[in-house]
Formats: C-alpha cells, structure tokens, sequence
C-alpha cells in the first residue's frame, strides 16, 4: 500500500500548526455563482441583525435598521422584538426546509456524555491524566515515531480505548435522525470510540477522520492484520507482531504524523455543497481537521455546540452567519430536538436501538440473531 503522501495529509499535533491547502479549497466558480435562495439571506440578515441587536443592548442602547430587508424580517416574528437565539434560527431554516444537506464535524465532546474522557479539559481529560504511562508529554503517545520506538505506552492505554465498554448518547442519536430525516450529508468525526456506527449512523454517511480500531496493519510496512487477533493479543499484555515484517501491529488508528485515510478527502466534495455546518464538541485544535470548518461558502451558517468558542468562532465580531450556543452539549442538543419537534422521536429511537443492542450481547438470546439489524434500514 502506498503512503508517499505529503506531510500537509497527516495529522497535526496543535504546536505549531500550518494550515494545509488541501482541506482549504474553494468550491468551483460555477458553485460560487449560484444564487442563493432569497429565505435564507433574510434568514442570515436576521442573524446579523439579532447579533448587533444583542451587542447594543448589552450597552444599553436600541437598534435602528437602514436595511429594508432586515426589518421587514424582524417585523414578520410575530411583532417581536426579542432577538432570536442561535437555536431558535437555525431550528427555523430547519423546519422551514432550507437546510437540506448537513455536514457534521464532531470530536471528542460528543462522547463525554458517555463515560468517555475528552483529551484537553484540565484535570478530567485524557491528556491530563497519562503520569503513569511515562511519557515526555502527552501527545507523545499517540505519535508514530515515539511508538515506533516504544509502543508499550499505547498498547496499555488501548486496553481502556477499545471500543465495548460505552453506549451512543442523546447526541449520537441526534445526529442519526438527522440521517432519517434526510438531512445528513456526511458526518466527519475525529473520533476512534465507534459510537457514531453504533448508534446506527451508515458507514457511507460517515467519515471517521482519525480511524478506528475496527482494521489493524503493521505501522512500518502497512501489511493487514486481523482485527480481532490483535484486539486478543493487546487485552492479554502482548504486542502483536507483523508476521511480514516483524514490525509492532496497531490498530488503525491515525497518530501524528500518519497519514490520513482516503475517505477524509471526501471534504473537497461534501463542505461546498453543505447548506449548514454544526460543529460539536470539538476543540479545533488538530490539523488538517480544524481547518474544514473553514471551507464552506461563505453564506453558510455555522452552528457552534460547544462548552468553549473555538477556532473561527474565538474571533470578535463573528462571522455574518455563524452562531454559537455554550454549555453542556447534550443540553444544547436536546434543545434543538425540542426546537424542532424531534425529542420524543429521538427517545423512542434511543430506547429501541438500545434494547436491541442489549438484546444482542446478552448471553440469554439463544437465537443469536441481532433484533435491532434491520433497524437502520426500516426507519428511513
């Protein structure tokens, strides 16, 4: 397999970042011409404006329009004056059918909510708590040449990582109904938990940026090792060893400074043709995946979940059509569902797929069938 990618295709550790040009293309002049539809700048206008509604008021003073499409838009919410919340407006767009195509960009944030630890919150986060793996910092063991030289540290730390122990939360859920609404265009997730599979969300809808421990290779010659094999020899303390090379086997799993898997390009298609971007639960800090945020169109909303502003969204003033709501993820989430009628579907679906999972791993199904396999499929 070859791998004479260049280095603006691997992953990035934040310390001194480049910006990578691959994962910053602009959509085809054909694309940038289109006009946009006329509801949806008036929808951006009322962002613009509610924004500025806000800033003033907090500086006690009133808002005056000049602009005749904006206050035609704020006299049309029922004569309120009340600047609308970033999930009121974009649960708007939603119900108001202008958002057909959403692309979700997701990290660790999202996971949080079930039992797994992010890797940047001080004192909770992964990163802050590696002291007995020995290790000179703490992106050091997810790096391929530290590994090479010393993959004990990984391999212990894998035995906590390995997919199995954690269920799909409200979140995941969330965004697998986005999926049966027909709304999702692809999910780019930097996590290697699995959860976004689990819960049911299609492989073709999703692009697992930094891998995931369902494939195993060797990391000098790239040789494919069975999954399942080196999962056994990881729990049990052993190093799985290529039989072509002798190399130390890992899971598939993108370290810095590895390359990227060839889905992630997939980018260059999906971001210019989206009509929302919703980023969750992410610290933006990793390249080339930080960067993707910023290669939608300009017109584009973007939805910031989140428990801090990052990225773009640190910048004073925001951009025309971004949004932020902090604070709890799943909190935010569920007010969206609730915004957009999807809470007690969202429930019903958690609840079902559970079950069917639990039904699945419990020893007393002797039929050994999946319940929930046909589940995905039937609810579209």
């Amino acid at each position: 397999m070859s791998k004479a990618k260049s280095s603006r295709d691997r992953r990035i550790a934040p310390p001194g970042v480049t910006r990578v040009t691959r994962s910053s293309i602009n959509p085809p002049d054909s694309q940038r011409s289109k006009p946009t539809d006329s509801g949806l700048v008036d929808d951006l206008s009322l962002m613009s404006v509610s924004e500025q509604q806000a800033s003033l008021a907090r500086k006690g003073k009133s808002y005056q329009s000049s602009s005749p499409s904006a206050k035609a838009v704020l006299s049309s919410l029922s004569g309120s004056s009340v600047p609308r919340g970033a999930l009121d407006t974009i649960g708007r767009l939603m119900k108001l059918g202008r958002v057909r195509n959403i692309v979700v960009v997701a990290g660790a944030g999202i996971s949080t909510a079930s039992g797994i630890p992010d890797f940047r919150t001080p004192g909770t986060g992964l990163y802050a708590n590696l002291a007995k793996y020995d290790i000179p910092y703490p992106e050091a063991i997810f790096n391929i040449d530290y590994f090479s030289d010393n993959p004990h540290p990984f391999f212990s730390l894998a035995k906590e990582l390995f997919p199995g122990h954690h269920r799909p939360n409200y979140v995941h859920y969330f965004i697998r109904m986005l999926h049966q609404k027909g709304l999702l265009l692809r999910m780019y997730t930097q996590n290697i938990d699995g959860l976004e599979k689990l819960c049911g969300i299609p492989d073709d809808k999703l692009v697992e940026a930094h891998g995931s421990f369902a494939t195993a290779a060797c990391h000098l010659c790239y040789t494919p090792y069975p999954a399942e094999e080196a999962k056994q020899a990881i729990m049990n303390g052993n190093i799985p060893i290529c039989t072509f090379c002798a190399g130390a086997v890992k899971p598939n799993v993108v370290f810095f400074g590895e390359d990227l898997p060839e889905k992630y390009f997939q980018h260059a298609e999906d971001f210019p043709k989206a009509d929302l971007l919703m980023i969750m639960g992410t610290s933006l800090k990793i390249e080339p995946f930080a960067s993707l945020v910023n290669t939608v169109k300009s017109t584009v909303p973007r939805l910031l979940l989140n428990r801090d502003p990052v990225g773009p969204f640190e910048r004073r003033p925001l951009r025309r059509a971004d949004y932020m709501e902090l604070g709890d993820l799943s909190n935010s989430v569920r007010k969206l569902a609730e915004i957009l009628g999807w809470h007690t579907e969202i429930q019903d679906l958690m609840n079902s797929h559970e079950n069917g999972l639990c039904s699945f791993t419990d020893p007393s199904n002797s039929s050994g069938e999946n319940s929930d396999s046909s589940e995905t499929d039937s609810m579209h």
